[in-house]
């Protein structure tokens, strides 16, 4: 059955802005820019006061409302990502051959050697805004970080399917580079 009418508010923390113009939502706060544009949703996305913002959808079917939430969800991820960023650590998973991660071109390309002793070096690229780097107090671990979940998430993701044991039983053969730890940069006190 249809909903006639259905909203979802957003209350915006201070120091951050929200700036919205058809369906283009931007987010400025201390850590930098995110936008993001909705416009494959069909829903009214309006700022009522500096504080809040309204996601409407009229006469909308259950998963027309579903996206309701996931809308409001992203925005939310966008105001994390400029107030506090997004923090994923990565650990080196091997039996026998070591895995060798080199961090090449300021930062915007890992590249993988020596997995299952393989000659291949798997190169991945990261996306934009994220940056990467070996950690200090960790052996072992790389630290990708960034202001966007989406890029940071899926710069991990890519690294970790680039380990994937190809024709081998995955009980057995472990090895691989696997998210550790999902936080934030700046922690609450």
């Amino acid at each position: 059955m249809k909903d006639i009418y259905k909203e979802e508010e957003l209350t915006i923390p201070e120091g951050v802005t929200v700036d919205v113009k058809a369906r283009v939502v931007r987010v400025k706060g201390p850590r930098g820019t995110l936008s993001k544009d909705f416009h494959h949703v069909n829903m009214d996305i309006k700022k009522i006061s500096a504080t809040k913002i309204r996601l409407v959808i009229w006469h909308g079917a259950r998963k027309h409302v579903a996206c309701l939430r996931t809308i409001r969800s992203l925005i939310q991820n966008m105001i994390t990502g400029v107030t506090k960023g997004f923090l994923y650590k990565m650990r080196f998973v091997y039996a026998h051959f070591p895995i060798n991660v080199n961090i090449t071109d300021d930062g915007k390309f890992v590249e993988i050697r020596n997995f299952l002793g393989e000659k291949v070096i798997r190169k991945v690229q990261m996306l934009e805004g994220v940056t990467i780097q070996h950690s200090e107090s960790q052996k072992d671990e790389i630290i990708l970080q960034g202001n966007s979940l989406e890029n940071v998430s899926q710069s991990a993701a890519s690294i970790q399917q680039s380990t994937l044991a190809k024709n081998k039983d995955i009980r057995k053969f472990l090895d691989g580079i696997y998210v550790s730890e999902k936080t934030n940069v700046v922690l609450e006190d």
